[in-house]
């Protein structure tokens, strides 16, 4: 009997018809709205429909997995936590619009875009099969391209777009590429079938296809996770977007592609650690890649004077230590999400604070590039404090939550006895106090020039409380967190629903 929509329990969905709803009514009713007509209030509009969407996404906390449409769609304890990650970055994207930007002319449509943009990002996180994971991500992506690129007379956003185009649509081909071989291989796109006919295809002459499938993917899930050799677009998009286009990149983006990561690595390819061909292909392939990252990332970034690029590579260096814990895991077993979902949050806010940080003195002086910072602690010494506090997170200090995310990382690597990352780890963070700390010798030991007092709109002062307490939080009671984060079953984000869609 063909089933219909209403034939499913859509309240499980309903962050994303919230989402979908107010994107829709938005584009409607700029097309009827004159051009006379301020179009602030349309942020203001999404902004509460995200914070609408968090309120449904922790209605759905304790429950047990559930699974719609054909058992495609997914929600699960690892779905809801990415959730409210994508919701939380997306609702600070939006704060920090408000400010008066008078490059953006496209406002109406770039609130639209950010919220379509998220709606792709949330189909991916609970998608369990190929294609519905496949149309989440160009979802996302077409969304950002055009955001990058949405301050059509600068021609460094109009640079930045074009980059991000043609490499992430080599990208997405390589993914489509990869998904085409896994269909073939297992004859099905449901995850859940393809994990069970994934074994006997492992012990078959076809095994060869198998591990073709694996690395065309990872091609395009490196070039979505910024990492090392895929990292190029990187510093050019960061650098001609827009700050709050670079944040929800940086932020946003990038736990969505590694909610991507681990749906298909997690739930395709796992049957392959009973055989040990995952220990020896599949983790030693994301550690090289979370090693070149870290090196690349810190190492390039020495020579950067340009603050927004330097903050590209330090997210390109972020990718290759969020990427050890999925590297491991084929050693040390589930126990390793608490600490990737950590850094994540953790990532969240010190990234999205000290973007913000970066824009405001960058915006004041009339330039991105570090001497702009000069004598920071003479003009605006609360804003010079706190972004001293970003910059010792990201660099992992201690009593910070960079510190505590970037340790439970390390002790994965050591308990996976790879302690040549863990070393690697240690070596490349170490690196990075050197970048990180010019930022705050001009801050501190730099004169000012004749800029005045900083004058920092309500809105992105709200930002950066929030991505401070946050930072501050996370640092200083982090075992709060980490029992909050273990009691989760993260084995039943890739296991079967009892409760499924008939």
């Amino acid at each position: 009997m063909m089933q219909t929509l209403l034939d499913f329990d859509l309240r499980v969905m309903a962050p994303e018809l919230t989402i979908v709803v107010v994107a829709a009514l938005l584009m409607i009713l700029d097309l009827l709205l004159k051009e006379t007509v301020s179009k602030r209030w349309m942020g203001i509009f999404g902004l509460i429909a995200i914070l609408a969407a968090g309120v449904f996404v922790g209605m759905g906390w304790g429950h047990e997995p559930y699974q719609i449409l054909g058992d495609s769609y997914r929600i699960d304890h690892l779905s809801l936590t990415l959730k409210a990650i994508l919701l939380a970055g997306t609702a600070l994207v939006f704060l920090f619009s408000f400010r008066k930007d008078e490059e953006l002319k496209a406002e109406s449509e770039y609130y639209s875009l950010l919220l379509t943009a998220l709606l792709g990002a949330m189909i991916m996180v609970s998608s369990a099969e190929l294609i519905t994971l496949f149309v989440g991500l160009e979802l996302l992506s077409l969304s950002s391209y055009i955001l990058a690129g949405i301050r059509k007379k600068r021609t460094d956003a109009t640079e930045a777009a074009w980059k991000y185009v043609v490499l992430g649509g080599a990208s997405s081909a390589f993914i489509l590429y990869g998904m085409s071989f896994l269909y073939g291989l297992t004859g099905s796109t449901h995850l859940f079938e393809i994990r069970d006919r994934v074994a006997e295809v492992a012990a078959t002459d076809y095994q060869l296809f198998l591990f073709l499938s694996f690395f065309l993917m990872m091609v395009g899930f490196g070039f979505k996770i910024s990492s090392v050799p895929f990292h190029t677009w990187v510093p050019d998009v960061y650098q001609g977007a827009s700050t709050p286009v670079a944040v929800f990149l940086a932020v946003v983006s990038k736990a969505a592609a590694f909610a991507l990561v681990l749906r298909i690595l997690l739930g395709a390819y796992i049957p392959l650690v009973s055989n040990g061909v995952w220990n020896e292909v599949i983790s030693w392939t994301l550690m090289i890649m979370a090693a070149a990252s870290m090196i690349v990332g810190n190492t390039v970034a020495l020579r950067q004077t340009n603050a927004k690029r330097l903050m590209a590579y330090s997210s390109i260096a972020n990718a290759g230590y969020l990427l050890v814990p999925p590297a491991t895991m084929g050693f040390v077993g589930y126990d390793l999400f608490p600490s990737l979902v950590y850094y994540l949050i953790a990532y969240l806010f010190m990234t999205a604070g000290a973007f913000v940080v970066i824009e405001v003195v960058g915006k004041e002086v009339g330039t991105y590039d570090l001497k702009a910072f000069s004598g920071l602690y003479q003009r605006s010494p609360g804003l010079a404090v706190i972004m001293t506090l970003f910059l010792l997170s990201l660099a992992g200090l201690p009593v910070t939550a960079g510190f505590v995310g970037k340790f439970y990382i390390l002790m994965s690597a050591v308990a996976g006895s790879h302690h040549w990352l863990a070393l690697i780890m240690i070596i490349t963070t170490v690196i990075s106090y050197y970048y990180y700390f010019r930022i705050a010798r001009h801050i501190y030991f730099r004169k000012a020039g004749e800029v005045g007092k900083l004058n920092v709109p309500w809105a992105v002062m709200a930002v950066i409380g929030i991505g401070c307490l946050g930072t501050l939080l996370l640092g200083l009671m982090p075992d709060y967190f980490f029992q909050a984060l273990g009691d989760l079953d993260w084995m039943s984000a890739f296991s079967q629903a009892a409760n499924s869609s008939p």
